[in-house]
């Protein structure tokens, strides 16, 4: 028998629905600074005396823990389950969807990559649609310093640091072997270039490991702050002259900053 669509009401919202999403404003609230319960309350819009039960169940829980003089902070179970968020959920994966979006705006190829002791390590690559086919592939390792992506992950790390890189990835006999005409930057150029890029959060390939090819690129980084990963866009020098890559810098930053929300950063 057909039911009477007059009579089939809306399911009501689940018993606890509206206890659960105050618990979840508790824990957002202390995670932006609130550190007693009166701060807490207003932020969530409840009474003194029902915000002390949220939050002593979430303490109880390990969701929160209260530290003498100091208040409530986030607990040892939100880093358990942030860490397991983070595995369950593969960085490619994770990556996959924002560097299919570069790749559809700009043509261009984009890379994803990681560091690997001294190396870059590219876990992902679009090949694009202007120009030849580039000779990176997944798997594929390179000096940190030579490449626009190996740079993007250097922008956190100290001039010492970028010196001993710099110095591991000059050429045997001081040429390059994939393009001996190319003269080789001073370490005064390579320091003054990475000051800039760490300024503007970005940095460029400028021919600098592979005849005619550059690019531009950005760090990822992850709910420490930490830059993890790093995106590139990158194409033989006719499709990516320097006005261009000066206006790629805030699209490759822009989608940089968007996965890095997805692992925790805040912005």
């Amino acid at each position: 028998m057909q039911e009477n669509p007059a009579v089939i009401a809306k399911d009501p919202a689940p018993t606890g629905t509206q206890t659960l999403l105050r618990g979840l404003g508790v824990v957002q609230a202390v995670a932006a600074g609130a550190r007693d319960l009166k701060e807490i309350a207003r932020r969530i819009g409840t009474t003194r005396s029902t915000t002390h039960r949220l939050a002593s169940c979430l303490v109880d829980e390990r969701y929160l823990r209260v530290v003498p003089q100091v208040g409530y902070l986030l607990g040892p179970k939100l880093i358990e389950l942030g860490f397991q968020a983070r595995e369950e959920l593969p960085l490619v994966t994770l990556a996959t969807p924002y560097l299919d979006e570069l790749s559809a705006q700009t043509g261009d190829t984009i890379h994803l990559a990681i560091r690997e002791y001294d190396e870059v390590l590219y876990l992902h690559k679009n090949p694009g649609r202007n120009g030849p086919e580039m000779r990176s592939r997944v798997g594929h390792r390179m000096p940190l310093a030579r490449t626009g992506i190996g740079k993007a992950l250097l922008l956190d790390d100290t001039r010492e640091e970028w010196q001993r890189l710099y110095q591991a990835s000059l050429p045997v006999g001081g040429k390059n072997l994939h393009w001996p005409q190319h003269p080789e930057q001073s370490w005064e150029q390579f320091e003054q270039r990475m000051k800039e890029y760490v300024a503007g959060g970005y940095a460029f390939d400028l021919e600098d490991n592979e005849p005619s090819i550059r690019c531009v690129a950005a760090p990822v980084r992850d709910a420490s702050r930490r830059i993890v990963a790093g995106i590139s866009i990158a194409s033989t020098v006719p499709y990516m002259p320097l006005e261009k890559m000066a206006e790629l810098i805030p699209l490759v930053k822009q989608v940089a900053a968007r996965l890095s929300a997805e692992l925790g950063a805040k912005a």
